[in-house]
């Protein structure tokens, strides 16, 4: 677990369910996400079980706020980190706080010797939000997504590990 000013990081659990749900099915979190957003409790469920269970190379938190889950932050693939978070909590500095206590944690935590994102080119704000990380471009890719039926593209960005 972990914590800062506002928010608490820990495992998922299957009791976070609702809240997970409440995350996932809002069609603007999940605008520039892998999958289009949840339209059933069963889809959020699958996804739950796949994050309790995690995998090799990850090391992924929920983002707890006032006792409610609002987010996830981490890496689903060491050394690739990402982000999501209900739109509610947009603009609050939230998701700054959370990447900036996970990368602190997958430093100490992980001989990695970057930490990489991918982002849609048009998701401007999660790109402005890895840009305040230390985040650098390092390339781009077209077509790389399928969402729904249109083909999305990528930006490559990564950040040293410092010292």
């Amino acid at each position: 677990m972990i914590t800062t000013a506002r928010l608490t990081l820990r495992r998922a659990r299957m009791t976070d369910l609702d809240d997970v749900h409440a995350m996932l099915s809002q069609p603007a979190a999940m605008r520039y996400w892998s999958t289009p957003e949840h339209e059933t409790l069963d889809e959020s469920r699958k996804w739950l079980e796949g994050m309790v269970a995690g995998a090799p190379g990850e090391d992924d938190f929920l983002i707890e706020h006032q006792g409610r889950v609002i987010g996830k932050a981490g890496a689903w693939r060491l050394p690739e980190v990402g982000f999501l978070l209900h739109p509610d909590h947009w603009g609050k500095g939230l998701a700054h706080e959370a990447m900036v206590a996970v990368i602190a944690h997958l430093f100490a935590s992980h001989d990695v010797p970057e930490l990489t994102a991918e982002a849609d080119p048009r998701n401007a704000a999660s790109l402005r939000l890895l840009g305040r990380l230390g985040f650098v471009e390092t390339g781009r890719a077209t077509r790389t997504m399928q969402w729904r039926d249109e083909w999305c593209d990528s930006v490559y960005l990564a950040l040293p590990r410092p010292g």
